[in-house]
């Protein structure tokens, strides 16, 4: 039987790998891998306890907030504000930067996330997500622009996906690892080590009822993919970008969530949410784009920047390049 190695073991080992390292960067890890576990609880009672539903409240996209949704929010506040590690964070629950409650603890990294992931899908029992990434903070500058670097310069990207098991997939740069959450002993057990998406897959996820507002190369694309010479493609479409993408990440395929007559500039969130898909994904040896460029390479302009994302394998990324070069 193989020696089960936990999420806070493989962290620290990574860490001896930098001997300049203090432990500031694997503390914040293990906070994000903490909040994790609480909304996770929480996920996994959802019906048994008063936690499901709306609340009055929208959040700053004018969406109705989910009691989940703001509960999440919380807890990766209360896990990372505390630590003296973070300058500040940005969250899709909140319009503007947050700052660390005490200044005289204000770290040299930022923190970005997605608290919850896919919440329209709470009450219906579907997988949704945590999204997060993490930057080093710039010397010499406020701590907003920290958060609003380009995704290359990200140091860590993650995201956790509460599903039929709860999974903690993480990269630093230096390949892409799975951990799987054993409930009965409240640790995150490396179950997926050195993730590679296939090169090409044979799974789609777009949602085709947007066909008539997309421009004509999104729609020859999906037409081509649809009459693949060569392979059969299945339509797989959750709704939660973290599901979606955690599937074809295993099993190949692509991810579309392009631009259309009603979102000229798509609807996924460039900090919190596209950049650090494409950091793993990169990782993970796939690919990340707009359309036109690299997700990685976009400067973002604000938090809550909007912005088409197409990530996956290889093959399926290349040729979606192809018919928008071709056909706009």
């Amino acid at each position: 039987m193989s020696e089960a190695v936990s999420l806070s073991r493989f962290i620290l080992e990574e860490q001896r790998k930098y001997p300049e390292a203090v432990g500031d960067f694997t503390l914040i890890l293990e906070q994000i891998a903490f909040a994790a576990k609480i909304i996770s609880r929480e996920v996994n009672k959802a019906g048994l306890v008063n936690i499901l539903g709306s609340i009055e409240s929208k959040n700053v996209h004018g969406e109705t907030q989910q009691k989940l949704d703001v509960y999440s929010n919380e807890q990766m506040v209360k896990a990372l504000d505390p630590t003296g590690k973070v300058c500040a964070m940005a969250s899709e629950e909140i319009e503007e930067m947050l700052p660390v409650s005490d200044k005289s603890l204000e770290g040299k990294y930022a923190v970005v996330f997605d608290p919850l992931d896919g919440s329209s899908n709470i009450d219906v029992n579907v997988s949704i997500g945590t999204i997060f990434g993490i930057y080093k903070r710039l010397e010499d500058e406020d701590c907003e622009k920290s958060l609003l670097q380009c995704g290359k310069n990200l140091v860590c990207s993650g995201y956790v996906i509460y599903g039929s098991s709860t999974m903690f997939v993480y990269t630093t740069g230096q390949g892409v690892n799975g951990f799987t959450l054993d409930p009965s002993i409240g640790e995150f057990l490396l179950s997926h080590p050195n993730i590679k998406i296939p090169e090409y897959g044979k799974i789609y996820s777009i949602n085709e009822s947007n066909y008539f507002r997309w421009p004509k190369g999104i729609q020859e694309y999906v037409n081509f993919i649809k009459q693949h010479p060569d392979r059969q493609y299945t339509l797989r479409w959750i709704g939660s970008l973290v599901a979606d993408f955690h599937r074809n990440l295993l099993k190949g395929g692509v991810f579309l969530y392009p631009e259309d007559s009603k979102n000229k500039n798509g609807k996924l969130r460039l900090v919190y949410e596209a950049n650090p898909m494409a950091f793993i994904i990169e990782n993970a040896g796939g690919m990340a784009t707009d359309g036109k460029q690299r997700i990685l390479d976009i400067k973002p302009q604000s938090l809550h920047q909007r912005v088409p994302l197409i990530i996956g394998s290889k093959y399926e990324v290349e040729k979606y390049l192809e018919f928008k070069e071709k056909y706009g």
